[in-house]
């Protein structure tokens, strides 16, 4: 998953091959570069990871700067080691899993946008000189999603309404995964913080953490299932017609998109967070998951629509 050190693998993305090229062709070194070695760009294993990771290529190709690519390169903890041991140069990472990097993850802060990506930042420049880069304003936390002729029926629109109605309504029947359910992070910390139970007979346990698969069980209605765990910037919430229950008190540690760069990559080639921080800045959680909805539901690869999207709004000029 995208936010711990476990992660799920798509259908699709499982099948690509340990290096994607998602570069047209090759462009001129940027000036005084000519000596010095590509620029690794690795992603995590899931659509997100490929679609951001391959945004991060296009931008540093287009910059005149040698790129690599390793999208997919692996789960969470396989993304970090290598990054630690050099073997990775830059890729996108979530402000929120800098709590569990550095042992922190009891830290109330967290929950705090400003604080998850400051503290971050400030710890991973200090232990392991990397660089977090500016990172996009959505919010892609673990949150309850219920099918929309339920919400609509009970009138369930924040988790303070879930709180209070879930409970007690038989027809709210819960997919998720068995992290979600015992991750003190998770369905722990929404209980806690809004004052509820919700029963556990009432969970059907999907294995893997795949979002799509939760989401499918809801649309579909599989074993009853009407409500599901999903990520904030989920492609397919809208597809499936799934309503977000809003997390009005902050139960989650926010976990927002960022490039996470080597610093001697950075100081080689000072130009890269310049160049990458309107594309960031740009990616709001209604367009993340509408990107995200153009690789599930349509089919197009990561590295289409993140073409696209930066030669549609001008990054790639």
């Amino acid at each position: 998953m995208k936010r711990t050190w476990v992660a799920a693998v798509s259908a699709g993305l499982a099948l690509l091959a340990w290096s994607t090229p998602v570069l047209a062709q090759p462009r001129a070194p940027a000036p005084g570069s000519q000596a010095k070695s590509p620029v690794v760009v690795a992603s995590k294993m899931d659509t997100e990871g490929a679609l951001l990771g391959s945004m991060i290529a296009l931008v540093l190709d287009r910059q005149g700067i040698p790129v690599e690519t390793r999208i997919p390169f692996g789960p969470t903890k396989a993304v970090r080691e290598a990054i630690l041991s050099g073997a990775v140069d830059i890729y996108p990472e979530y402000t929120g899993n800098g709590a569990f990097f550095h042992g922190s993850e009891t830290d109330g802060g967290w929950r705090s946008a400003a604080y998850a990506f400051e503290t971050a930042k400030r710890l991973d420049l200090a232990r392991h000189d990397l660089v977090w880069l500016d990172r996009a304003p959505a919010n892609n936390t673990w949150l309850i999603a219920l099918r929309g002729d339920v919400a609509r029926r009970h009138d369930l629109r924040t988790m303070e309404d879930f709180a209070r109605v879930s409970p007690g309504l038989d027809a709210v029947i819960l997919a998720a995964s068995q992290e979600f359910v015992e991750s003190p992070a998770a369905l722990p910390a929404f209980e806690e913080t809004y004052g509820f139970r919700f029963p556990r007979e009432r969970i059907v346990l999907l294995p893997g953490g795949d979002t799509a698969v939760t989401m499918r069980a809801a649309a579909q209605k599989t074993q009853g299932v009407t409500a599901a765990m999903v990520y904030g910037t989920d492609g397919a919430i809208a597809a499936f017609d799934l309503v977000v229950m809003a997390d009005v008190r902050g139960a989650q540690i926010v976990y927002e998109p960022a490039p996470v760069v080597r610093g001697e990559v950075l100081r080689s080639y000072p130009g890269i967070g310049k160049a990458l921080a309107p594309v960031f800045s740009s990616l709001t959680l209604n367009r993340l998951q509408s990107l995200n909805a153009q690789i599930a539901i349509e089919g197009l690869s990561a590295q289409e629509v993140a073409r696209g999207y930066l030669e549609q709004n001008g990054f790639l000029r």
